[in-house]
């Protein structure tokens, strides 16, 4: 960021300005704030001032921040909130902008939505933003630049090394899902408490606060970016009057403001939600909740079906033992086979070897097809037809089920073996003869995340009439 001010000093009252906070106390557990009168009365701070920090210059890598700070009359109780783009340049987080596609490709472990060239991802930090965070803003034409390796780790290094007992959070620009326009929040904090829960307590007119959690880091992070702004060259504010908020200790940075996946009611854009779903090969070690899988089928028995009918079951393996006897007597099954077409043993162990992705996962679903319900005609083509549009509504459940795994978190991969081998399944499992085990699917964590994959372009798929 450049500025032309002489010195790096905090601006006169004029970049002030004034607000409230409702919390008090010493600070526990969870970065959460403790409140002593164990009610909704806590006092307020008289004053709250946001002041600006000027004639930082150009910040270049290897540049020390916190000297850069020497100048800016910091007293203890302070929050110093610094934009996380000169901490990207002075830790060298810096590419070319030809490059900046590939950096947005690096930086992202999940595509959460896409629409034309934006793309929201969240990074490995769980950050879900635009871009997953690569900017072409304030650097040198020609280069983009990188969030901070671990802004967390950058707070505390600039703390550490400034004299005054403050707190440090470092700052960057979010959008919102439900509003227009930007808003920073904490991605990196230091010696501030970040949440404040309000839950157990009780507001003015006696009534229960249930779900009332402040994130007070982002509060702070967004009232210095009203005077250090986005074209004034103001990389640093200070925040002074909430030293009831800074801590001896760094604290839980901002990790307690990630929302984890299984909190995430919103973890995939309405647009990309059947994108979420990827065929996933490697399982981690982490247990699978059965609860996840039994809402998944109940996203697929949602799928329309023929004649009001119900054609679908689900197979829940949720015991190692079936798992493996049934996935013993599924390799026995193929073996028999491909021995009887003349494959060589060594051809054999190859192909066989495509199975391991089933023993691998640490949950199986077998979908099965039922025909209860359908139509019999005195032809052979029109009760051909009738099991077509049974197996095609079977297909729409178990769409529907993969995707409702994605959504929960859930890795999979839908694997045709059970349709080869219906009554061995059948005997195993102990299913009626009725019903036509249509595959398998591998349920589990992802060990990592999938490879991003080029949409395909819908046109060559398309056939106008």
């Amino acid at each position: 960021m450049t500025d032309h001010t002489p010195d790096a000093a905090p601006a006169p009252a004029s970049g002030s300005t004034s607000g409230s906070s409702a919390g008090t106390g010493a600070g526990t557990g969870a970065g959460l704030v403790a409140r002593p009168d164990g009610g909704s009365g806590a006092v307020p701070p008289e004053r709250v001032e946001v002041i600006p920090v000027t004639g930082l210059g150009e910040v270049r890598p290897g540049d020390d921040l916190a000297a850069l700070l020497k100048d800016a009359d910091l007293r203890d109780g302070d929050i110093v909130v610094i934009t996380s783009k000169i901490v990207s340049k002075a830790e060298g987080r810096v590419r070319n902008a030809p490059d900046r596609l590939a950096a947005i490709e690096d930086e992202t472990v999940r595509v959460v939505a896409r629409r034309g060239d934006t793309v929201i991802s969240e990074t490995r930090h769980g950050f879900v933003m635009a871009a997953a965070g690569v900017d072409a803003s304030n650097t040198d034409p020609g280069t983009v630049l990188l969030l901070p390796e671990d802004a967390d780790a950058s707070a505390r290094r600039v703390r550490a090394a400034l004299p005054a007992r403050v707190g440090v959070i470092v700052s960057d620009t979010f959008g919102r899902p439900w509003r227009h326009g930007l808003i920073d929040v904490a991605i990196g904090a230091a010696g501030v408490l970040p949440l404040e829960d309000f839950r157990g307590l009780s507001d003015t007119h006696g009534n229960p606060l249930n779900a009332t959690v402040t994130a007070l880091a982002d509060e702070i992070a967004s009232a210095a970016e009203l005077v250090k702004g986005k074209l004034t060259g103001v990389p640093v504010a200070v925040v002074r009057g909430l030293a009831h908020l800074v801590t001896d200790d760094d604290g839980p940075g901002v990790r307690p403001l990630v929302r984890p996946p299984g909190e995430d009611m919103f973890r995939f854009g309405s647009r990309d939600v059947v994108f979420a779903r990827r065929t996933i090969r490697e399982f981690s070690d982490e247990p699978v909740d059965p609860a996840a899988v039994r809402r998944a089928v109940a996203a697929g028995i949602a799928a329309p079906a023929p004649h009001h009918t119900t054609p679908w079951r689900f197979v829940l393996v949720e015991s190692a033992q079936t798992r493996l006897r049934l996935l013993d007597a599924m390799r026995e099954a193929w073996i028999a086979d491909l021995r009887g077409d003349g494959f060589t043993e060594q051809s054999i162990a190859k192909r066989i070897k495509r199975g391991d992705v089933l023993r691998k996962a640490p949950y199986l679903v077998v979908p099965c097809l039922v025909m209860e319900g359908s139509h019999t005609y005195r032809d052979d083509r029109r009760n051909a037809s009738e099991r077509e549009m049974f197996v095609v509504a079977t297909g729409a459940g178990v769409e529907n089920l993969l995707i409702q795994l994605a959504v929960e978190g859930l890795g999979s991969a839908w694997v045709s073996s059970t349709m080869f081998c219906r009554p061995v399944v059948r005997e195993v499992l102990e299913l009626p003869g009725s019903w036509d085990p249509m595959g398998c699917v591998a349920v589990g964590h992802a060990a990592a995340p999938p490879r991003q994959r080029p949409p395909r372009e819908p046109d060559d798929f398309i056939v106008v009439r």
